[in-house]
């Protein structure tokens, strides 16, 4: 591993459960002093930020025209543009959906894509920024545990830097999921237990073999990457944002990240205004849709936290039941003055359905769970009619067949005349 050295446009980083500040490079994870619940925020000169931002025009390009992640290095802790990833990241698109808006009751709704990355996931961005990171540093093999998308993600990014890839994911993991793991050629560790034991096996690991921690729980760099999401709603939005921003709730990281990015786009001028955080949460895995409710806003006391619970949900990509990036979600969503709710599976696979039908967009059902959401949170009055509302879609339906189809209406098997046509299709 390479030494560290510091770069001039991060600040610093800052434990979200104590404070305490270190220098870029001082700490390679978590807060000494508060171990694993001591995640760090990466702290940015937004001086440096604004002065290449003004340089590469950001904020005056359409927003069908965006480009990947690298156009916001000035947001990114990574050194330079070498050794970047070829694999193209970031630009996805938005598409308008009048027929969802009229569906849910509200004004205007719209769908950010992120099943189109390379390896149809939102985690794509962290993986990117991760494997760019662990280059940087040195280092010739990364891990992570997942239930399958941050898991493929990584296993994709890693083969394009050249790096090893070793994977932890529970036994239960969609089948295709896994196979994307195996051909990116990830050795590929299937655990017999939940997403939790995986997790903590490969903590584990890294620390006794020296591997480059990708988990976005402990590595503070994971969630820049995921922050580009809101860097890029920032611009997609700049003049009209919308009121609400949608996304499922799994550990916390992405919920964080989209809220960072957007709150950096609007602290440095391009977002004219801060959306909503709906963040949604699967019934059978819903700690933090619990924590909501009971006002625990991620403001308490070191050693106290949400309760947590046995994760049992068709989402798989959001079957947590330790959340390891709590704080920072709860926290987001309070900022943002948005709210968390649960919905269940049977709505979540309605979802799935009724996305795909209405807009051509295959969300996997994690990817769907948050239209669930939006309808129970119109229910609840959380979202009103006259509010513009956008969605973002996590995952491709391709990751989990089985689940994302579950509701689509059956096929008909048939002769081959005209007749058998006809009678099929009941004309």
């Amino acid at each position: 591993m390479a030494t560290p050295s510091k770069i001039a446009k991060i600040t610093r980083l800052t434990c979200v459960q104590c404070g305490a500040h270190y220098e870029e490079g001082e700490v390679p994870y978590t807060c000494p002093k508060c171990g694993i619940e001591g995640i760090l925020d990466v702290e940015y000169d937004y001086d440096i930020a604004r002065r290449g931002m003004a340089a590469h025009g950001l904020g005056k390009t359409p927003h069908d025209r965006l480009g990947s992640i690298w156009r916001y290095m000035d947001l990114l802790p990574i050194t330079g543009d070498k050794g970047l990833p070829r694999l193209q990241v970031g630009g996805t698109p938005i598409l308008d959906a009048p027929r969802l808006a009229e569906r849910i009751g509200v004004a205007s709704f719209w769908i950010k894509d992120d099943g189109r990355l390379p390896t149809c996931s939102f985690k794509d961005r962290a993986s990117a920024v991760g494997t760019t990171k662990a280059r940087e540093l040195g280092f010739h093999t990364v891990a992570c545990s997942s239930t399958g998308n941050a898991a493929s993600s990584l296993a994709g990014f890693s083969a394009d830097a050249g790096l090893e890839s070793i994977i932890f994911v529970p036994a239960h993991a969609p089948p295709a999921k896994v196979a994307q793991l195996r051909a990116f050629g990830a050795r590929v560790l299937l655990v017999e237990g939940s997403y939790d034991q995986a997790y903590y096996l490969c903590e584990d690991a890294c620390k006794a073999f020296g591997w480059y921690d990708r988990n976005c729980a402990v590595n503070p760099y994971l969630v820049e990457g995921k922050k580009t999401c809101g860097l890029e709603i920032g611009e997609q939005f700049a003049e009209g944002p919308p009121d609400v921003v949608a996304v499922a709730l799994g550990d916390g990281c992405t919920t964080a990240g989209i809220w960072k990015g957007m709150r950096e786009m609007h602290a440095l001028g391009v977002l004219a205004k801060l959306p909503r955080i709906l963040a949604v949460q699967a019934e059978g895995a819903a700690p933090l849709a619990r924590a909501w409710d009971a006002k625990n806003y991620g403001d308490v006391p070191a050693g106290q936290s949400y309760a947590k619970v046995k994760a049992e949900t068709v989402a798989d990509s959001i079957a947590v039941g330790e959340p390891r990036n709590w704080r920072k979600a709860l926290r987001a969503v309070k900022a943002s003055e948005g709210a968390i709710v649960s919905v269940t599976d049977e709505a979540i696979l309605e979802a799935a359905k009724d996305v795909a039908a209405a807009t051509g967009v295959f969300a996997e059902p994690t990817g769907a769970a948050a239209f669930a959401g939006l309808l129970e949170a119109r229910a609840k009055g959380i979202v009103s009619k006259t509010e513009k509302v956008l969605l973002v879609v996590t995952g491709n339906g391709l990751k989990d067949v089985a689940g994302a189809s579950k509701k689509a209406p059956e096929a008909h098997r048939i002769g081959v005349s005209l007749e058998d046509c006809k009678k099929a299709l009941g004309l």
